[in-house]
């Protein structure tokens, strides 16, 4: 039986910048596409998908411009109201422009100001009388000829109106629409598509390996941790730099490793770490860094967090962090992931599940995978073999999204939190 998913998938300029995401809806939403507007299935589909919403519209919108497919009954139901104008992009496709009722709920809010996207584009007199309300235009390379994709894209640019092809599943067809003067693309192999300037190979012999391992145990050992640290001086002034900066608004300076150890907490010491070590290849986190580490984490998070309900996984919670961060390894050096891995101090079973896709590990990786490029047949197929239940997989999803968004607001916002300063006559007891 197939599950309830709902899944963020990127849509990136031709430089690879993500530019925005379409929240992608399955199982509950299924009959949307039906002429039937008014049909049971759709009023039990809006209810499902307006109850989720109403409770995770926060963690949806965090920090990304979000396209999001309105039915007819859902815009009646003022659902895209639940959202900041500023965050969101009605989405309607065809079923909603041969309403009539519809259509003026979409004029209605792009007089409020919302912005308005028509899925797969026709040329048509039902669409093209929709031009002067709508901001993108979204067509398919599955159904849309060359000739056609070229054609709207040339009307969309003349009257101001960008562009999105969309089904991008392979790296023909992406550098197809490419060439074709598309201002978005989306698609499965979008979704997976990383871009980072990597470390040399030579860093594989670094500690950081070894460091990322002994934070992520279960029960860490801070004199092992301070030792590596302290071994390595890019790693101890990045610290030391990060900890003493405006974030943490310490009263007086932490001036050894213990000490910003300590100020840190274990618990965000293995996300700085990854951070400081992927902006160390740069010298700064550029939006493909940004990315790339924010899929880093995503996968981790997710990995973790689907081992409290994964069956018979031969490796810990703490393990399963690692498999999730270490997957895009390949990105952050410039070397084959088999090399990387034959360096790594992990389960043999965490090298199988990365570099093969073997065993129950391979399982739960491939699950996150299809869950970034939402393959719903395989998600639904994994998470059954694996023993978790379907309709938990949109929920951990999106508390890992927003953990992630709260962590990197505190990677990259210098000053979030600042303490009071001291009243008159008040005296600093801190230290």
């Amino acid at each position: 039986m197939s599950g309830k998913y709902i899944v963020r998938q990127p849509i990136k300029d031709a430089e690879g910048n993500t530019i925005g995401h379409e929240i992608l809806y399955h199982g509950a939403n299924q009959a949307f596409s039906s002429d039937n507007s008014t049909s049971s299935a759709e009023f039990a589909a809006a209810n499902t998908i307006y109850s989720f919403l109403t409770q995770n519209s926060p963690k949806v919108l965090k920090g990304t411009l979000n396209f999001m497919t309105f039915t007819t009954m859902l815009l009646m139901k003022k659902t895209p109201r639940l959202f900041d104008k500023s965050d969101l992009v009605i989405q309607i496709d065809d079923a909603v422009i041969i309403h009539p009722l519809s259509m003026h709920l979409v004029q209605q809010y792009v007089r409020e100001g919302y912005r308005i996207a028509v899925n797969d584009f026709q040329f048509t007199p039902r669409y093209l009388a929709l031009l002067d309300d709508i901001h993108f235009i979204k067509i398919s390379v599955k159904t849309a000829t060359e000739v056609t994709i070229r054609n709207t894209v040339e009307v969309a640019h003349s009257m101001n109106i960008k562009c999105i092809v969309t089904h991008i599943e392979d790296a023909r067809t992406y550098e197809r629409a490419v060439a074709l003067g598309a201002d978005g693309l989306e698609g499965s192999y979008v979704a997976g598509k990383l871009t980072t300037k990597a470390h040399s190979s030579a860093y594989i012999q670094s500690n950081f390996f070894q460091l990322m391992v002994a934070v992520t145990r279960d029960e860490p050992n801070v004199e092992e941790i301070e030792q590596m640290i302290a071994a390595d001086a890019s790693l101890s002034y990045g610290l030391l730099k990060m900890v003493n900066s405006a974030y943490f608004a310490l009263r007086h300076r932490a001036t050894t490793i213990r000490q910003a150890i300590m100020t840190l907490g274990l618990g965000q010491l293995k996300q700085w770490i990854y951070l400081l070590s992927a902006s160390n290849a740069e010298n700064e986190v550029d939006t493909g860094s940004e990315e790339f580490l924010k899929r880093s984490f995503l996968r981790a998070n997710f990995c973790s967090e689907l081992m409290n309900y994964a069956k018979n996984m031969p490796i810990s919670k703490s393990e399963g962090y690692l498999m999730g961060m270490f997957s895009t390894l390949n990105y952050l050096i410039d070397a084959p992931l088999e090399d990387i891995l034959a360096e790594v101090p992990v389960a043999d079973e965490i090298k199988a599940a990365l570099l093969h896709h073997e065993g129950r590990c391979g399982m739960l990786y491939d699950l996150v995978l299809s869950y970034e490029c939402a393959d719903w047949e395989k998600i639904t197929s994994l998470a059954e073999e694996l023993g978790i239940p379907d309709n938990m997989m949109t929920s951990v999803y999106f508390i890992c999204m927003e953990n992630v968004n709260t962590l990197w607001e505190q990677l990259t916002n210098p000053y979030p939190q600042q303490l009071p300063p001291l009243e008159e006559g008040e005296e600093d007891t801190e230290g």
